[in-house]
């Protein structure tokens, strides 16, 4: 079965320009030239040309498959794949010149390839689209872009358990509706962004294993009736399996959708450490600090020190989102089965993997700089009668209270301790039984912001004796 290079669909090189000024990437169907402005609005190498890489692995896999079919020569196939890979060299030595006028990436390297090798290059595209070419395109891209932010969430992680074992014990003020609520450690603090990120981490996973099955040899939409073997090509090129469905296939863009989902809640997370990290360095918190590494002054006040890395990760949620919201709505009610719209998928994606990559980046660098104040931490841990649930606690506990009497008791004795100017641990013992005369010296156990941290020891609970077998758990999780 296998054809000459003869015999090869004619000599024309793929996205030249014909003596009629037409575009012989579409053969003999269009006569005149493109227009400007459609040229302008239908091409798509500036950013596709990422997919480089992709784009010649694919096509090294569909004609060394084409060969083993006998659908192909051997020679057409060395001689492609020998010109691909030369192609591939040019790219990354910078050499090639990427023309608008041949639209996209696929295009290019095919005009390149029929440069270097002549006729041979027309057999290059037999038994696929530029449907079918672009969705493995995508998918390879995204499968490498998911890897490598799932290893950066995981340094991240790394960071973070690092410093929580480091901080196990040190007191903070735990917050609800951003008012001092309970002391907790700052230990258990970070180790609350670990497990936010564990479960990021397992989105990108989710989205990878879904993504994982492979689109070449779908081709336009129907298939092919080339005796094709695209479990070949879908091994050669790391995936689980071919797609089952030839129009699901050229159709399907949920594996970008669901990076873009998965990097925007990823995102969020890091965002609202940022914004914590953005409170915590101002000077009316006071609670930590960022060396030059990543804060900067300002331009006219000397005395400024800004957490401007916290803000930019604060902010890089906005453009997450909206590629993912952008997308959503290119993808909305399109009918099956591919449509142009779906070249506006690869900007939204290329952007906002850049994005998450840096964001992350940034965190791990700030989780690593970062500077906590322990003494004004403690302090402000002891604020606003931050022990007041241990000693209602304490109540039912070790009294047998009504956990609603010890509520009631409890808050009058936050009334006294308010009226006299004190913390409750400094209310006599005599003071707190004219509230109740039941009460005694064992109540003093519980007060305290240290007593109170050291108390939680229930399963998922602040006490430094969990946080430091929290954070080596974690480390098996996540880490090993």
């Amino acid at each position: 079965m296998a054809q000459s290079a003869s015999k090869s669909g004619g000599g024309n090189k793929s996205g030249g320009e014909g003596a009629s000024g037409a575009s012989t990437i579409w053969g003999g169907r269009f006569d005149g030239g493109p227009d400007a402005i459609m040229e302008e609005i239908n091409a798509s190498i500036e950013y596709d040309k990422r997919l480089a890489n992709e784009d010649i692995a694919g096509s090294i896999a569909h004609v060394r498959m084409l060969a083993k079919q006998g659908i192909v020569s051997d020679d057409d196939a060395n001689a492609i794949v020998g010109g691909l890979e030369t192609v591939r060299d040019e790219i990354a030595a910078g050499d090639f010149e990427f023309k608008r006028s041949l639209e996209d990436i696929h295009m290019n390297v095919e005009s390149r390839l029929a440069d270097l090798i002549g006729p041979a290059a027309g057999r290059l595209h037999t038994a696929r689209s530029r449907n079918d070419q672009v969705a493995t395109d995508f998918k390879l891209w995204t499968r490498g872009a998911v890897d490598a932010l799932s290893a950066g969430v995981k340094d991240l992680q790394a960071a973070l358990i690092e410093r929580a074992e480091e901080e196990a014990a040190t007191v903070i003020p735990g917050f609800t509706h951003l008012q001092g609520a309970q002391p907790v450690t700052l230990g258990h603090y970070l180790l609350a962004y670990v497990e936010m990120l564990g479960r990021d981490r397992g989105r990108l996973e989710d989205c990878r294993r879904r993504l994982n099955e492979c689109p070449l040899g779908v081709a336009a939409l129907a298939g092919t009736s080339f005796p094709i073997d695209r479990h070949m090509t879908a091994e050669t090129l790391g995936f689980a399996r071919p797609t089952a469905n030839s129009l699901d296939t050229v159709s399907d863009r949920d594996f970008a959708l669901e990076f873009l989902a998965a990097s925007t809640i990823l995102a969020v997370h890091l965002s609202r450490f940022a914004e914590e990290m953005v409170i915590w360095c101002s000077q009316q918190f006071g609670f930590a600090t960022f060396t030059d590494a990543f804060s900067t002054g300002s331009s006219i006040m000397p005395q400024k020190r800004n957490p401007d890395a916290a803000e930019l990760v604060r902010a890089k949620v906005g453009r997450i989102a909206g590629a993912f919201q952008g997308l959503v709505i290119v993808m909305k009610g399109l009918p099956l089965t591919y449509g142009k719209d779906m070249q506006e998928d690869k900007e939204a994606v290329f952007d906002a993997a850049d994005n998450i990559a840096l964001a992350v980046a940034a965190t791990a660098g700030m989780v690593r700089d970062v500077q906590f104040n322990k003494k004004r931490l403690a302090e402000d841990a002891a604020r606003g009668f931050s022990t007041a649930t241990d000693l209602a606690d304490w109540l039912v506990r070790v009294l047998g209270m009504p956990f609603r009497q010890a509520h009631h008791v409890t808050g009058s004795l936050v009334a006294m301790a308010e009226e006299k100017g004190c913390a409750l641990e400094d209310l006599g013992v005599d003071e707190m039984q004219k509230v109740d005369p039941a009460i005694t010296a064992d109540v003093y156990s519980v007060l305290g912001v240290e007593n109170s941290v050291t108390s939680r020891t229930s399963y998922g609970g602040t006490a430094p004796e969990n946080v430091t077998a929290q954070a080596k758990e974690a480390r098996t999780r996540f880490l090993d």
